[in-house]
């Protein structure tokens, strides 16, 4: 049973719809969501970037044998001489993928590859660079260059039988594949895609290709919406601009709610605006609007429209291009990766000095973007890219992190550090 937005509210430190804190915000949106139902099998490789719907659990063990793990002569580490050089002679060789039948005798070595199954009774690999082959035949080994059980790897030492090896809730990445691959598996089950509706609103706005009337700007939202949304890997239906008119307004948001398990708007909720927007989604759903206490990124509707039957996560975001993208990491990127299924995890903050000094009070957070560097002394700097307007978005593509002044520091000096979100492998 899903909580009314009210009661969310109840439960959360610090909640003013007037000035609500950056972390309230997002304990409020925590609480709000819910993964997503359905459940389908993908073959290995269609599965990157997937959520795993269940543990996989090892059917096998990894190694399925002891094995070496280089080139060399396995022998018995009892064997080796502590007061000399150790020698002896050599009894066969071994291949990956081969398996020697009978034992090898005590005080001899095996010729052995690296992954060849060790045979029973030796425990220990001299690799072959340290060893010299005598007239007689006989291996050499000095003493002391291997202790007893080196480079021999142990059966089920990566996975043992029974044992999980990767937890429900995963984004499965590339060593991820071939980890299910060692294990033999063809298929994966993962969650269904989140299917995320987003639009623009605004009589302003033109689509790319459109002549660009006086007055008029192109929508650039709808584009760094979609690769954000890329880089999560859900199913995204762009519907393009709405124009500020009620009927339109009310179909795309029905139609939105209607296929999609989110729904993500930009413009229309910042006071003074054309009410539109905001009263449509009071008229369909249940919807607070906040003013959020952060720079860029102020005003921002949350909570959910649709029918009875079904309903979608809405996410009103400002219109400002620098701001849309600030919420959207700072609030619904999360959000929608809880919605997916996945095990959400915060994104990384790199301690950089920063190389300008900066204003601010306490009371919000503000995201300014900047330049990290590494130093000659392998420390790592950040420098601001200039002005700060959350309309202008070239500040955003020369940045390649966001500094995050929280919301109770204050005024920062040159040289002090401060927390870095970087861009790389984000936007």
């Amino acid at each position: 049973m899903n909580e009314s937005l009210q009661h969310i509210a109840s439960c959360v430190a610090g909640y003013d719809p007037q000035a609500l804190p950056v972390a309230s915000a997002q304990a409020f949106i925590a609480r709000l969501t819910q993964p997503v139902q359905g459940t389908e099998h993908l073959s290995v490789r269609q599965a990157l970037g997937r959520v795993l719907a269940r543990d996989l659990v090892s059917p096998i063990d990894v190694p399925a044998h002891d094995n070496a793990a280089m080139d060399g002569y396995a022998l018995r580490g009892l064997d080796l001489a502590d007061d000399g050089p150790t020698q002896l002679p050599v009894v066969g060789t071994g291949l990956a993928g081969q398996q020697r039948a009978e034992p090898v005798p005590p005080g001899h070595c095996y010729r052995i590859m690296t992954g060849a199954v060790m045979p029973d009774g030796l425990d220990t690999v001299v690799p072959q660079e340290f060893t010299t082959m005598e007239a007689d035949g006989r291996v050499q080994i000095p003493v002391g260059v291997v202790r007893v059980g080196d480079n021999r790897r142990l059966r089920g030492e990566d996975l043992a039988l029974g044992e999980p090896a990767l937890c429900a809730g995963r984004v499965l990445r590339p060593a991820d594949l071939g980890l299910i691959a060692s294990l033999g598996m063809a298929e994966v089950p993962v969650r269904r895609r989140l299917r995320v509706a987003f639009f623009s609103t605004g009589d302003e706005l033109r689509s790319v290709g459109e002549p660009l009337d006086e007055g008029c700007v192109y929508d650039s939202n709808r584009y760094t919406l979609w690769g954000m949304l890329q880089r999560l890997g859900v199913d995204v239906i762009d519907m393009g601009v709405v124009r500020d008119d009620p009927q339109a307004l009310r179909e795309a948001f029905a139609t939105a709610a209607a296929c999609a398990d989110a729904v993500i708007t930009s413009g229309g909720v910042s006071v003074g605006e054309a009410d539109y927007t905001k009263r449509i989604m009071s008229e369909l759903g249940e919807v607070l609007f906040w003013r959020i206490a952060m720079r860029p990124g102020r005003p921002m509707a949350i909570g959910r429209i649709g029918d009875s039957g079904r309903q979608a996560l809405l996410f009103g975001l400002p219109g400002n291009p620098v701001a849309v993208m600030v919420t959207f990491y700072a609030f619904v990127r999360e959000a929608l990766l809880a919605m997916s299924g996945a095990i959400v995890e915060p994104l990384p903050y790199l301690r950089a000095a920063c190389a300008n000094a900066l204003r601010k009070k306490p009371g919000r957070t503000e995201y300014q973007r900047g330049i990290v560097s590494q130093r000659d002394d392998g420390t790592w700097e950040v420098r601001i890219t200039g002005s700060q307007g959350s309309g202008i978005l070239r500040s955003m593509s020369q940045a390649n992190g966001l500094v995050v002044l929280h919301h109770h520091q204050g005024h920062v000096a040159a040289g002090d550090l401060v927390d870095v979100i970087p861009f790389d492998g984000l936007i």
